[in-house]
């Protein structure tokens, strides 16, 4: 069995930083009325500015995979390698830019790479882990000596007018908030890292320990849907309501949020890490570097608060995010956090970086262990 060693980090964000005040102009305005719930989610969520794969009239100006192409240029840009050393790429995202093929085929055609295996996940954010565990395990059994793993969203095309007007009652109606904290909270844009089984020889690199991934799904209803409404009790699919101008009529083509049941999943996620420490995996005076995804400031307190009242803080000051200036980029998350993180922290050889990527969608966490080399 091989080590396994990131050695190339890239991230691709589209356009210019959108601040606050400018997100309805990109995004448009539902009824052509400006939001009353923007505010108060970025009151919680502290973003400052994002980027956006529409521009300023809404017109989209990049893909998913394009921008998931473009992070994987850079990644082995940064690396030792050339892009025709790759045989094998994993991509993640949430929404790819067609229900079908799977995301992976179309970053392989933008990369216009000859015949190599490839993997497509779709989840939400949690699925960048599901696609770097399987290109570790690739790497690790000897399957291949070269792979690149992307994480990419453009979640801004589900936020266009359209996707709200026609719901309920129609453009009159305000959209409940379980759909607004998403569309002030989500972003766009790609992160990607390469694999190898051996360090960079001039580069910092970093040595994948452990990935650990666990599903709570059993324990919880759907708290992020796309693609389907609660109709009383029983969840329907879109495809259930017999055309798509139906399932856009009762909201099934939105993006929604169930705030109270994500809140629910925060000791589950966190109990998932104390398991850890307990077990000796997590090694908490050891760990120098924390990445750790989250959609909003008021939920990183939390989660620290939970983590006090166990006995397994990691101290604040080595928690690195970079939410309030990209905004939450969902699957691309823990690829950006990384990029970011080597590129402006002096890191030295030997240090230990905790990942944790939560996701609400069904209550999914992932945890990863890496060490500079």
């Amino acid at each position: 069995m091989h080590d396994v060693y990131i050695n190339g980090f890239g991230a691709f964000f589209p356009g210019p930083p959108v601040g606050n005040d400018e997100m309805e102009t990109y995004l448009g305005r539902i009824g052509g009325k400006p939001s009353r719930y923007r505010p108060i989610v970025l009151r919680n969520n502290k973003i400052k500015t994002r980027h956006y794969a529409l521009d300023e009239n809404g017109v989209a100006q990049h893909s998913n995979a394009s921008m998931a192409a473009a992070a994987i240029s850079a990644a082995v840009d940064s690396s030792e390698l050339l892009l025709r050393d790759v045989t094998y790429l994993a991509t993640a995202t949430t929404l790819g830019d067609v229900l079908l093929p799977g995301l992976a085929s179309q970053v392989h055609a933008e990369l216009d790479l000859g015949p190599i295996e490839i993997a497509s996940f779709q989840s939400v954010c949690t699925s960048s882990l599901m696609a770097l565990k399987s290109a570790y395990a690739q790497i690790r059994i000897g399957e291949h000596r070269a792979a690149t793993v992307s994480g990419s969203e453009f979640a801004s095309r589900y936020f266009r007018p359209g996707f709200y007007e026609h719901a309920g009652d129609g453009a009159t109606a305000e959209p409940p908030f379980e759909a607004e904290f998403l569309r002030f909270t989500l972003s766009d844009g790609a992160g990607a890292v390469v694999l190898e089984p051996a360090p960079n020889a001039r580069h910092r690199s970093l040595k994948i320990h452990w990935i650990d991934i666990r599903s709570f799904a059993d324990r919880f209803l759907p708290s992020m849907i796309a693609g389907g409404a609660y109709d009383g009790e029983r969840l329907r699919f879109w495809g259930d309501y017999g055309s798509p101008a139906s399932a856009a009529r009762a909201g099934a083509l939105m993006l929604t949020q169930d705030i109270a049941r994500m809140r629910s999943m925060l000791p589950v996620w966190v109990s998932h890490f104390v398991e850890l420490v307990e077990r000796g995996r997590i090694v908490i005076d050891e760990i120098d570097h924390v990445c750790c995804h989250y959609s909003s400031q008021s939920l990183r307190d939390e989660t620290m608060k939970l983590l006090t009242a166990a006995g397994a803080l990691i101290p604040p000051e080595k928690w690195f995010s970079n939410l309030s200036t990209r905004g939450n980029v969902g699957a691309a998350s823990i690829f950006v956090l990384l990029e970011e993180l080597v590129r402006v922290r002096p890191l030295e050889k030997g240090q230990k970086i905790l990942c944790n990527v939560p996701e609400s969608g069904r209550a999914l966490n992932g945890l990863m262990l890496l060490e500079v080399a």
